[in-house]
């Protein structure tokens, strides 16, 4: 299900569920989501500290809770990820959210609530933050794809062809996200239902052998043989590990040789400067030629 797309004058909220965050960076948010005709309001501790957090998890968890809460907020956008959901997602009540559903927007370790929020059945956007909403030009495409998602036009994305992309079309709910993030939820009620649905995944700064280590869960436990297919995004700040024999594109490859299903790599969505907007828990189409990749929402 998809929470109703903005217009303009709808309220949009600010919070940091996780790490504490530049107040400039909330500032120049405000000023770009202001320009597209929105109110922009922020939670009462979206500015505060608490060592590697955007607050206590008492002032997280009240922030959290009150834009799910409010009727009157069509859309809640995170100010950063980092680390600091996980202690805090069994704490919060969805019962309000569920009957006035409104849009999530973040990445990194914000998967944690993509998560929670695509089982209980609604769509959510993966995209850019207060950082990228602060330093990025206005016609930039990620800032732009952003806005037209959350006003309704969806996207159609071509991706150039991969030498490991494996060719076919399929169709599922998208889901995903950090794969980091995703593993640390795996065998909890917060985990996703990979069945029949386009699995998302990126990350930063993990080794080569981790890598392999979390693909190889998802390849023991049964979810990447449930699979409808794969995209792969951007995984960055790191380096090859020659021991290993493989870059982390053939690692992900060698565990999903086996299915049949369609797979994309080097999709723009991830921890990188050109992170386009992805409508999670939403239906799409992958679409895997010869000569280039289509995600169509």
């Amino acid at each position: 299900m998809t929470p109703s797309f903005l217009k303009p004058t709808d309220q949009i909220r600010i919070i940091s569920p996780s790490g504490s965050i530049n107040p400039d960076f909330i500032d120049g948010a405000k000023n770009t989501l202001s320009s597209w005709g929105l109110q922009v309001s922020e939670g009462d501790h979206a500015r505060s500290e608490y060592g590697r957090f955007g607050g206590t998890q008492e002032q997280r968890i009240a922030d959290l809770q009150q834009a799910l809460n409010d009727p009157d907020v069509k859309a809640v956008l995170c100010s950063r990820g980092g680390y600091g959901v996980a202690q805090i997602i069994d704490k919060l009540d969805f019962s309000a959210f569920e009957k006035s559903p409104k849009w999530l927007i973040g990445f990194s370790d914000i998967t944690i609530l993509h998560n929670a929020i695509t089982n209980l059945g609604f769509a959510s956007i993966h995209g850019i933050m207060a950082k990228h909403l602060t330093e990025l030009p206005a016609d930039s495409d990620q800032v732009v794809r952003l806005k037209e998602m959350l006003f309704g036009k969806l996207p159609t994305y071509s991706v150039s062809a991969h030498e490991l992309n494996r060719k076919g079309i399929s169709t599922g709910k998208l889901i995903g996200g950090n794969l980091s993030v995703l593993m640390g939820l795996r065998g909890s009620r917060f985990d996703l239902p990979y069945k029949n649905n386009i699995l998302f995944i990126e990350d930063i700064a993990e080794k080569p052998y981790h890598v392999d280590r979390l693909m190889q869960n998802l390849h023991f436990s049964g979810a990447l043989a449930q699979l409808s297919g794969l995209v792969v995004g951007q995984f960055s700040d790191y380096e090859e590990d020659p021991l290993m024999k493989q870059t982390v594109a053939e690692i992900i490859y060698e565990a999903v040789w086996e299915y049949d299903f369609p797979v994309c790599f080097n999709f723009p969505a991830g921890h990188v400067d050109y992170n386009l907007p992805l409508l999670l828990g939403s239906e799409m189409q992958l679409n895997v030629s010869e000569k280039m990749a289509c995600l169509t929402f």
